[in-house]
């Protein structure tokens, strides 16, 4: 493969400090591009951030003017009613309240979205009677529709199956992502908008490691993967990709040290072991028996003939585990107050000078909690 047609290394190796990177150079149009066609420019990702011509325009003058900009921003090219947006913006206020309040702040935001030197001024707000909108358009640029944009060409599919344009385009977007969506609000639309681009975010990143590990491009692809556990430290299918990549790299102890990573934050988040096709990778990589397709390996599911590691059953449903862990806790109370009663038994059955006997003790003690409930 020629270094043209491979995703250019960058700088900050988990793309999110150093420079938003170019497309390949068949790509037409790079992120960059767009921005310089774009005199109005809006960051959502991280803290909020607005520009015009690259110059960063005055803070908007209210907090409810912010509010209101970056909701219609999220929900952009679609009417929404006066009064819809007035009680969400003002609900504990009155009718006549809320839409007083509702025409000050839209006032307020024309005239910081207004440039009165540039005869070029977008008109970015349209009103029809009762309707407003907020329209979209080559004059705005927004890091949240353009990351949504890369992503949708690529939904469902696999990162190994990407070619090298759409993988460029992934890792353009993945460098927009400068943080959660408008960190520091905890408005109940913003959250939601947040996590559904935390959750885009994430399959980038997955499908990023995929495409670099089919090209064994190991190091890019374990930096990616590396951001991608940061985001979500309980993504069990994360720890196997990067527990192959370390393998097929060199790195076999390495990969064992992930699955022993892997298996110390389960039980200390979620309190269950890995998944059987976790732990049969493990057992695969112990014994160098990693195929070099990705595919092959994801599908390897049954661990090998005499395993080190037993594979461990499923786990149960939420609410019996909870009832099962409780029984276990009254089993262990019980046990340990049978463990007191037998030894007091065996103190007052030895003869003077005597201790209880050892096998009566050791006796006590395995007493033990039914198959299946110890960990």
């Amino acid at each position: 493969m020629s270094e043209t047609s491979r995703i250019p290394r960058p700088v900050d190796p988990f793309g999110v400090t150093g420079p938003r990177y170019r497309f390949f150079r068949q790509s037409p149009v790079s992120f960059e591009s767009e921005e310089a066609m774009s005199p109005l420019k809006i960051s959502l990702f991280g803290t909020f951030d607005l520009q015009w011509d690259s110059s960063h325009l005055k803070p908007l003058p209210s907090a409810k003017a912010r509010e209101l900009l970056c909701y219609l921003l999220l929900h952009r090219d679609r009417s929404h009613s006066r009064e819809v947006l007035a009680t969400m913006l003002w609900g504990d206020r009155t009718t006549a309240q809320s839409k007083k309040y509702f025409r000050q702040t839209l006032w307020q935001l024309q005239m910081a979205l207004h440039v009165p030197s540039s005869s070029a001024t977008p008109t970015l707000l349209r009103t029809d009677g009762d309707l407003f909108r907020l329209d979209s358009g080559p004059h705005l640029w927004l890091d949240t529709a353009v990351f949504e944009t890369a992503f949708l060409p690529v939904r469902g599919v696999a990162g190994e199956n990407m070619d090298d344009q759409q993988a460029g385009a992934l890792r353009a977007a993945a460098g927009l992502y400068r943080g959660e969506l408008l960190e520091g609000w905890y408005y109940d639309w913003c959250l939601f908008h947040r996590e559904r681009l935390q959750n885009i975010y994430l399959s980038i990143l997955d499908k990023l490691v995929g495409y670099c590990e089919a090209r064994h491009d190991f190091e890019i692809g374990l930096a990616y993967g590396e951001l991608l556990m940061r985001q979500d430290p309980v993504r069990e299918g994360t720890y196997r990709r990067l527990m192959r990549l370390r393998h097929l790299a060199g790195d076999r102890a390495g990969a064992l040290r992930l699955f022993n990573r892997c298996e110390e934050v389960l039980q200390k988040e979620l309190g269950v072991p890995p998944e059987t096709r976790t732990i049969a990778l493990y057992n695969r990589i112990r014994t160098d028996q990693v195929p070099s397709s990705s595919t092959s390996a994801n599908n390897a599911t049954q661990a090998i003939k005499k395993p080190p590691i037993a594979a461990a059953p499923a786990a149960p449903s939420g609410d019996l585990q909870r009832r099962l862990w409780k029984l276990r806790a009254l089993l262990l109370k019980v046990q340990r107050q049978l463990e007191r009663e037998i030894l007091d038994v065996d103190q007052v059955l030895a003869p003077p000078g005597k201790s209880p006997s050892v096998d009566n003790t050791q006796a006590a003690k395995t007493v033990a909690a039914p198959q299946g409930l110890n960990r």
